[in-house]
This record gives structure tokens, sequence and C-alpha cells, in this order.
């Protein structure tokens, strides 16, 4: 009697709406099961994956999902999906899983897209890859451009808005769908206009502030973001240099896969109701480049720093970066925390950069720079590469020297 085949069902939408209605998701299993009825498979596993792209790897389920099916003992033999297109709208990276899962015995079955393993039926399945592909690419293109008209309207696209605002229906319905836009938050806008004044003129006990003092000053005094959190100096920075406080909302700045700028030619602005006056922004905007040019001479550094990326605060974890004062003469390794949120989000240590770099440079001198330590290390070096029966002349040539 023949094994039964075990098959792990892959379920995909493209966007949370259509996760939402349910229609999708429902249909694609349904059909999968009557597959599987007909065709004698066994299904053992399901991975869902509601609104999530198939332009690229980052979907949850389904990195399980290729975990489950790349370990020995494999926990399926075939991966159902409705089409190809529902596994990948890429065709290097379909072609890419499909070989990997090969290597372990799983294939990958499209219940609308039927194909063997022959030669041809490789052939049959790269080239619906790449028109998968196309059309993804232009679904995206037209996507994007109905967005800008959208918001050249002055109606909101989604996502979170920016703190001081909150989305509400518009009056204008368009077919079965209602607009949106933006109005201000009477709470969150007050939060902005302080920011603006301390920036500006300060707490009154003070001079205009810098995005880290305000950022401190703002936890001090308990004013938290919108989500409950502390004040940092990004935060407070984004704030301070958005232009859709004075009215106009700039829409499609970033490319979402790899967050570079656009061009100015690639952003629309959406008109919104006004926080700030323009006349106060383009001041603040002023003193900002002003700090921004009295800081930026001390950040340039000449060489590499010893203890980036490997140096962390003992009290809260964050990493401890370079840090300047008296115009550049003196620098310092700071908590990142600290440095952002001052000492309401951490009270971590300010140490001399010289100092620190002394400490662990003298300690790996005397713990493992000395020839006995080095020797032991190389040696255990020479015996993994025999074991591997790798060439090992270039080891001893540096156990030479060493001695």
């Amino acid at each position: 009697m023949a094994a039964t085949v075990r098959a792990a069902l892959y379920l995909r939408v493209s966007t949370g709406r259509q996760a939402d209605s349910d229609l999708s998701i429902p249909d694609q299993r349904r059909q999968a099961k009557d597959y599987c009825e007909s065709s004698g498979l066994e299904i053992v596993a399901d991975y869902v994956e509601p609104g999530a792209s198939a332009t690229d790897d980052r979907r949850p389920e389904f990195q399980r999902m290729i975990d489950a099916a790349t370990v020995k003992p494999t926990a399926f033999d075939v991966i159902l999906v409705h089409s190809f297109s529902r596994f990948f709208r890429d065709q290097f990276q379909l072609e890419f899983y499909v070989r990997r899962l090969a290597k372990n015995g799983v294939r990958l079955v499209s219940i609308t897209q039927e194909l063997g393993d022959d030669p041809m039926s490789n052939m049959i399945r790269q080239i619906m890859a790449l028109f998968d592909e196309y059309q993804s690419k232009e679904n995206a293109k037209h996507t994007l451009r109905a967005m800008k008209e959208n918001a050249r309207q002055g109606f909101w696209n989604g996502a979170l808005p920016p703190i001081g605002y909150r989305v509400v229906e518009a009056a204008e319905q368009r077919g079965h769908r209602t607009k949106k836009t933006l109005e201000i938050d009477p709470i969150q806008a007050e939060t902005v206009r302080l920011i603006y004044r301390l920036a500006r003129e300060g707490n009154g006990s003070s001079g205009p502030m810098g995005v880290k003092s305000i950022a401190k000053h703002l936890n001090e005094s308990g004013i938290r973001t919108r989500d409950g959190g502390r004040w940092g100096v990004d935060a407070v920075h984004k704030v301070l240099t958005r232009t859709t406080y004075i009215g106009r909302h700039r829409f499609n700045t970033k490319f979402w896969k790899t967050r570079e700028r656009k061009s100015d030619a690639e952003v629309v602005e959406m008109v919104v109701p006004p926080i700030i006056e323009a006349a106060e922004f383009e001041t603040v905007q002023t003193l900002l480049k002003t700090r921004s040019l009295a800081m930026s001479a001390p950040r340039i550094v000449s060489g590499p720093t010893l203890l980036t990326g490997i140096c962390f605060c003992a009290a809260c974890g964050g990493a401890m970066t370079l840090r300047t004062g008296k115009s550049g003469r003196y620098r310092y390794y700071t908590c990142c925390t600290k440095a952002r949120q001052g000492e309401t989000g951490c009270k971590g240590r300010t140490i001399p950069m010289e100092k620190l770099d002394n400490v662990v440079a003298e300690h790996i001198e005397q713990r493992l720079l000395q020839p006995k330590r080095l020797e032991e290390v190389l040696s255990a070096v020479l015996h993994r590469r025999k074991e591997r029966g790798a060439p090992n002349g270039a080891y001893r040539r540096i156990a030479q020297a060493c001695d």
C-alpha cells in the first residue's frame, strides 16, 4: 500500500481589506480541500497569510512554512497553493524557493496551474512567474497613480496620521467607498504647539531649546507620545520638520521597501488643516539649521570609533554612542537611550572615549595578545583545519611568525 502524501496549504491575500472581508482565503481553502480529496492528499498543516505581499519573503507564516519544509524529516511532502502567484510574484524568488524545497524532497503544487516535473513544465512555470511579476508591478504602478491623485484632492490614503491629527470620514462618497480625510486632534495638537514653542522660545527659564532638550522636558513633564511612550530625539525632530503642520502633507516621499527618499517630482502635497503658522515653522527651521551647522564639525571623525556596535549600557542595554563636547575637543561614550530621552529614559553613564578605549585595549593586550594565549588559539585553529583536511600552510606561517 502506497504511503499517503502529506500536504500543507499556503493561503494568502494581498491586502488587509481582503483579509477582513473574508472572501479570498475561505475560497482558497475550499478549493484546496476539494483538490486534496480528489487527489488522495492528506492535509497536515495550513499556513494563512492575511494581507501580505508576495513580492518578497518577509512573511511570517511563509517563513514558518519554509522552516518546516526544510528540516529533516520534513513535516509534509507537498505545499499546495491556489496559484503560483499566491506563493511568489517574483520569478527569481519563486525559482529559488522551488529548488530549495526540491532539495528536501518537497514539491510546490498549484491547484489551478497543474504542471509536471519535466523540463517543459519547469519552463512554463518560469514563464507564468514572469507574467505574474509583470502584472504585480503594473498593478503597483496604477495603484500608486490613483493614490497620488487621491492625495492631490485632499483625501487620506491610509496609515497612521501624523501626531496632532486624526482620520475622519469625508462628506464625499464614491461608489461603495467613503473617502477619508484628516482633521486636527485638539489634545495632541496642543503637544505639537508646545514642541514648536519650546524650540522657538524655550520653557521660560531658557532660550530656544534643541530637540534633545525638548524630549527631556516633555518626558520630565509627564507628556507622553500618542501611544503612551516616551519622547525621543527622532520623534521630536520629525514633528519640528513636517510641513504637514503648516497645512502641506507630503505623500509618496520614500520607496516603501528601501526607505530611500524619492525625488521631489514624485512627491504629492495634500492640503490639510494647519496647526502651526508658516512664519513660526520657518523660524524653527532656521534655528534647527543653525544648531546643525554648529554641531556638524565635531561629528566628523577621522577614523573608526573603536567600540561602536560592541559597547552597551549596563543599565538599559542600549548602545554606547559617540558624543562630543566643547566644539568637538572632548569625546564621550554615552548611552543612546540617555542621549535621546535624557535621564528620565536611562541614568546610564557617560565615559570619556579615550579612557574607555584604553581600558579595553589594555584588557585585550593582557588577556588575549600574550604569546602563550595566541599559541593556544592558533593551535586550536590548526587542529580544526586538519580535521577538515584543508591546507594549513598559511596557518603554520602565522604560528611561526608569532613564536
